[in-house]
């Protein structure tokens, strides 16, 4: 008979290195035992999600009045900044973790951080508003990916997707929150120096929380290994091993990773697209700040009902409704006019983000052994995150050579593409809807 994980009070299982934030003697699987731990992490993301947030309305209005950036191309490379960066960091931020610990990694993530909105604040040409794109990048691949990693850690098999909606929806209202802050802000008060002074003291706050209450989680993937149908299993498997899983010849994984991919092409069209499209229907910062806003609030808050929905009706079916609502916001945003139709874009493709995220994270984890999964939610990110990079140089080439509006409705016909793809590769990864 197999052992419950949840029930499971194994010896402790000690992290070197960690002496200063000693973990439980016997670790106990469960969002219950574990609630005040799993709460800073949540409240550490809202901190993670408002630092990047802050510059979504922001930034490319200051390239354009500011710096005076006419081509989109440029403009958008500070996004393909991001996620040159971030995508990387997120295969390395999770093998790193499963050696060295959950904690100190975030804690790295968030000294990146640091410096980021100064460098906004005090710039005096578009590269260093680039630069600054590398650190935020940093900081995402490490905290974000660490955030998410712990909280899997501490509730166990049964509420991963639950966890996994908890941790995007806390990240992403933060993103919500500080996108509308910050355009109000710059309304009231300039593009600088104002809005990023907000990010400043987010940043500190953010590195705060961890340095002082987060404690180490990897001794609880000891404890999921150990009361696992596969025991404790060998040593996490190589590194180009678990990369090639993840990326193609595991037909599920690789489903996962190209589906992260493109909704990330999305995302990079409502950050960096949009409040251009709209700054020429001569909409104002605040307004577009708060469209801005209901885009992430919607992915942020509706997270906490999809991700739990998954661990009941299965991933798949989610999945794919989820690349077809997000085609179905762009394909709105492509037409739209009014300010009705801009929030109702922003609503769309906020659902259909909040069917994907957590839920993909979740596919993922259902599919790699507790010992290597760390380094598969890794690769996956890399690939996820990757389509920032690749994104924004699709994105802001497609906008200079036809029209934001043309670029909506391509990227829109690639969603429904990867929605296909879902369809004939994946399997389902909950065990009890195969």
């Amino acid at each position: 008979m197999t052992p419950d994980p949840e029930r499971q009070r194994p010896a402790r299982a000690p992290v070197s290195g960690h002496a200063s934030m000693p973990m439980p003697t016997t670790p106990v699987l469960g969002l219950r035992p574990n609630l005040v731990q799993f709460t800073l992490l949540a409240v550490d993301n809202v901190f993670v999600g408002m630092l990047i947030g802050s510059e979504r309305a922001v930034v490319p209005l200051l390239g354009t009045t500011s710096f005076h950036v006419t081509s989109l191309a440029v403009l958008l490379s500070f996004i393909a900044a991001f996620g040159v960066v971030k995508g990387p960091l997120n295969l390395l931020a999770g093998r790193l973790a499963d050696r060295a610990g959950r904690r100190p990694i975030l804690l790295i993530g968030w000294l990146f951080g640091l410096p980021a909105p100064w460098l906004l604040l005090l710039a005096p040409s578009w590269g260093w508003v680039v630069a600054a794109n590398l650190l935020l990048g940093v900081n995402q691949g490490f905290a974000w990916t660490m955030t998410v990693t712990s909280k899997i850690d501490l509730v166990g098999p049964r509420q991963r997707g639950l966890a996994l909606g908890i941790n995007e929806f806390s990240g992403y209202v933060g993103v919500g929150l500080a996108s509308a802050a910050t355009g109000w802000l710059a309304a009231q008060f300039g593009l600088r120096p104002v809005p990023f002074l907000l990010a400043a003291a987010v940043s500190v706050v953010g590195l705060l929380i961890p340095l002082l209450l987060i404690r180490e989680t990897l001794p609880f993937t000891r404890v999921e290994a150990a009361a696992s149908r596969a025991g404790t299993g060998p040593k996490a498997p190589a590194l180009g091993e678990v990369f090639g899983r993840v990326s193609w010849t595991d037909r599920t994984l690789r489903a996962c990773s190209q589906a992260g991919m493109l909704n990330k092409f999305s995302d990079t069209a409502i950050w960096g697209l949009l409040p251009v499209a709209m700054a020429s229907q001569s909409w104002s910062p605040g307004v577009i700040g708060t469209v801005a806003g209901v885009y992430a609030m919607t992915w942020g808050v509706a997270q906490l009902g999809t991700g739990a929905l998954s661990d009941h009706t299965g991933r798949k079916a989610l999945i794919v409704a989820g690349l077809v609502l997000n085609a179905l916001g762009l394909g709105t945003a492509a037409a739209a006019d009014g300010l009705a139709a801009w929030v109702m874009a922003a609503v769309l493709a906020g659902l259909g983000t909040a069917l994907v995220y957590p839920v993909l994270l979740a596919a993922v984890s259902d599919v790699a052994h507790p010992a290597w999964r760390g380094t598969a939610l890794g690769v996956y990110r890399l690939w996820r995150d990757g389509g920032y990079a690749l994104g924004g140089v699709v994105v802001g080439i497609g906008a200079a050579l036809f029209t934001p509006r043309a670029t909506f409705l391509g990227l829109a016909v690639l969603l429904l593409g990867s929605a296909a793809a879902v369809v004939g590769w994946m399997r389902e990864t909950m065990t009890s809807r195969r």
